[in-house]
């Protein structure tokens, strides 16, 4: 059909399929064959292949790009919407030019599942161009590009897309829309025409006007040389002249509409354009008041917030106790919140005394005073880091909604080699290592020296020090021992290649893939730290102040613009796949040739004002506030959504 996705979802059948359709044979009307809402099961793989030597074409992306950048005079900084974006193609050329905020939207959940594995640093969802999911006022620029625009059955459906379009856009907004010459098609209809997608396949269409001459219906036949017909399917599309697209967009509210000519695609099959043969660029702008923000009196929610207990012995700590700076990091924490309840709809409440935790949590629900909790107990329940996850399980156990992972994300977290698995499972490199079970005595070493030997189990670096980066078989022993000695024989350790490049972390705030913000990635500074000692950040750094290890500091990463993107791809991808919540970190460092690895992944990581998360907001010009509000903000937007399940789940109990 030559042109890009509007408003559709996939059939089950692909072109690689072995249960073929059957052609129906010849008819004299392909208008009594055509099903209103064809576009709900059109737009998969097939389309990819009989569309391909345009839609899947990239230097005709790139120069379509070109010349909608001109058109629009599009800026890096503008929030662009791109309607019915297909496979994301568009999408992903802009983002690879630069352009941060961009997001694609369609209703093939097949293409929007393949833009997604193609870029996952771009915004990709499923929807209808009829009700978009956007607050008014949105977005600078909208795009509906690729002939994506006409394939509904009335008109008046094709004028809703376009208020939608208005509705969305910020006042001065501009939009364009890439759309077929509907004059120029009337007078080349083809009746008939055949092409190959390449050796194996070839498709045969069959073209005419409807009764009213308004849509140009067309009949595809998609054949496989070896097997016969793959399909048999109809489609149509409203043609508009161009006079009509510009009276169309003076209705919807739009001004300034201005023709920039039209565009023919460089086809390398060049045998039938079809749609796309002629298009015409009209761009046009939102000439609007800002819509009236409509003001409620604001709930005002009561937030538990549970921390670690400072009267327990903690074994992480240096002197298995809190201390001042544990005490100081509290209060700029209780200080930063103070903030947010004066400009912001919270009323906070403290529990941290572990023994009554319970008994507390309990009481504030009977009383109606507790709407959710902030998990920030990463020490654990009685500050036991193996009883982390008990924190939420029992939270899930009373039914309080919380901030941050689950307990089965902390527990697939907390075993390092398993994460290690899941990472080389997904394609994700992470370095080579083995793994030594409790009560092994011997063992083989499958790679070179140096190491790093690791307790397999484990956070805050505890057990990780300067003498764990080892040489030689000897120390290798040493270490293994002295581990086994602090932590028990019963805990299996993790050796791993120690890897000489950047030390780096990356940090996520929300919930991908709906809604969520990558932080700018960070690198260890290693410069003031003596040479003879392994660049690592380990429990010195972390918790001892007369440590040279002390002196490391994190800075922005310098990294070519393919390494920020893989490693942001990947982290996005494990964040999704372990089911991480509201906020994470996970660390990476490069090998001596620049090549990343995944280290690990980190869940409700340290939430202090120093930490490595804040240092990633400070870079983003985040306050320590902010990044407070934001974690608490995506997990709001959590609780509604499962609010509203349950309220759909009850409704269909009571149906049954």
């Amino acid at each position: 059909m030559k042109g890009d996705s509007s408003s559709c979802e996939p059939p089950q059948k692909s072109i690689n399929s072995n249960s073929y359709k059957k052609t129906i044979g010849p008819i004299s009307n392909l208008e009594e064959y055509l099903d209103p809402n064809w576009w709900k099961n059109i737009f998969n793989s097939t389309y990819l292949k009989t569309d391909g030597d345009v839609v899947d074409d990239k230097q005709i992306t790139k120069k379509e790009i070109d010349l909608f950048i001109k058109v629009l005079n599009l800026s890096p900084e503008d929030k662009i919407l791109d309607l019915c974006c297909g496979q994301g193609r568009h999408c992903i050329e802009l983002a690879n030019r630069g352009f941060k905020h961009i997001e694609g939207l369609d209703r093939s959940h097949y293409l929007i599942q393949r833009a997604k594995k193609e870029s996952l640093m771009i915004k990709f969802r499923e929807g209808d161009a009829r009700k978009l999911p956007y607050s008014p006022d949105t977005f600078n620029v909208v795009m509906i590009l690729g002939n994506s625009f006409g394939y509904f059955e009335t008109a008046k459906e094709d004028m809703l897309v376009l208020k939608e379009v208005l509705r969305v856009l910020k006042p001065w907004g501009r939009f364009l829309i890439d759309v077929s010459d509907g004059n120029y098609l009337k007078e080349n209809v083809k009746s008939r025409s055949w092409e190959w997608i390449n050796k194996k396949y070839f498709v045969c269409r069959e073209r005419s006007l409807s009764l009213d001459k308004t849509r140009l219906i067309s009949r595809e036949i998609v054949n496989d040389v070896d097997n016969g017909v793959i399909t048999d399917q109809f489609y149509a599309e409203r043609l508009y002249a161009q006079e009509e697209i510009i009276e169309f967009l003076k209705q919807a509210g739009f001004s300034n509409i201005t023709v920039h000519g039209t565009i023919t695609p460089d086809s390398k099959r060049n045998q039938d354009l079809g749609m796309t043969e002629k298009r015409i660029i009209i761009s046009a702008v939102a000439k609007k008041d800002w819509t009236p923000v409509r003001t409620k009196k604001p709930h005002l929610k009561n937030v538990a917030v549970l921390l670690g207990d400072p009267n327990k012995i903690d074994i992480l700590k240096p002197f298995y106790m809190f201390d001042d700076d544990d005490l100081y990091t509290i209060d700029q924490l209780k200080n930063s919140l103070r903030d947010i309840e004066k400009d912001y709809s919270y009323r906070f409440h403290y529990i941290t005394n572990h023994e009554t935790m319970i008994k507390d949590l309990i009481k504030m629900q009977e009383k109606g005073k507790i709407d959710f909790v902030f998990n920030l107990c990463d020490e654990g329940y009685c500050n036991d880091a193996t009883k982390e996850l008990h924190v939420p399980a029992l939270l899930d156990i009373l039914g309080i909604p919380y901030t941050g992972s689950e307990p089965q994300c902390l527990a697939h977290c907390y075993d390092k080699s398993l994460v290690r698995g899941i990472a080389e499972e997904m394609g994700i490199p992470t370095p080579q290592a083995f793994f030594i079970k409790p009560g092994d005595t011997s063992f083989e070493i499958p790679f070179d020296f140096p190491m790093i030997i690791k307790p397999n189990f484990g956070d805050s670096s505890f057990g990780i020090t300067q003498r764990n980066v080892v040489y030689s078989i000897e120390k290798t022993l040493n270490i293994i021992s002295e581990i086994r000695d602090k932590l028990g024989y019963d805990k299996p350790i993790l050796i791993e290649e120690f890897l000489s490049g950047k030390d780096l972390s990356v940090g996520i705030i929300g919930n991908f893939p709906d809604s969520y913000t990558v932080l700018p990635i960070i690198e260890e500074d290693y410069s003031e730290l003596p040479s003879e000692l392994p660049r690592i950040c380990g429990y010195e750094a972390k918790w001892l102040q007369d440590s040279p290890y002390w002196k490391i500091k994190s800075i922005p990463a310098k990294l070519t613009t393919n390494t920020e993107r893989f490693i942001i791809d990947c982290s996005l991808r494990l964040f999704e796949r372990l089911g991480c919540k509201d906020y994470a970190r996970l660390d990476w460092r490069l090998t001596s040739k620049e090549e990343p690895r995944l280290l690990e992944v980190n869940p409700n990581p340290g939430w202090c004002w120093d930490g490595h998360l804040a240092k990633m907001a400070k870079i983003k010009n985040i306050s320590y506030s902010k990044m407070l509000l934001m974690i608490l903000k995506e997990a709001e937007k959590r609780f509604k959504f499962f609010e509203k399940l349950e309220s759909l789940n009850s409704t269909k109990s009571i149906v049954k």
